[in-house]
């Protein structure tokens, strides 16, 4: 992989808060965070459609914050080195936007 040519936090703020899809893409990371799943499995517990959680983990991994080992429908998704050393960083933009979320929920 491609040295990073801007800093992880700019990338998760874009990719989680700056574009549509967020939201899901943020579930995605914190639900593999927990543990290793597959495509279906984290469609089903995460109540989207398969194909649209195929996309979201196709970015996560073309932007270098998820890797996978295996193929095709038993492949399983990882986050990467990177992510896993500032999971920080991203726990601080979702909670950000979580706060939002809710606000808007009440209104």
């Amino acid at each position: 992989m491609a040295p990073r040519t801007r800093p992880l936090k700019h990338l998760l703020q874009w990719l989680i808060a700056g574009t549509r899809g967020g939201v899901n893409r943020a579930r995605i990371i914190n639900a593999i965070s927990e543990e290793p799943l597959n495509a279906n499995q984290l469609g089903n517990l995460l109540e989207v459609d398969y194909r649209t959680v195929r996309h979201h983990l196709e970015v996560l991994e073309k932007n270098g914050l998820i890797t996978s080992i295996g193929e095709r429908y038993g492949k399983m998704y990882f986050l990467s080195q990177e992510l896993e050393e500032n999971f920080k960083v991203f726990e601080e933009i979702w909670n950000k936007i979580g706060k939002k979320l809710k606000k808007e929920d009440k209104e």
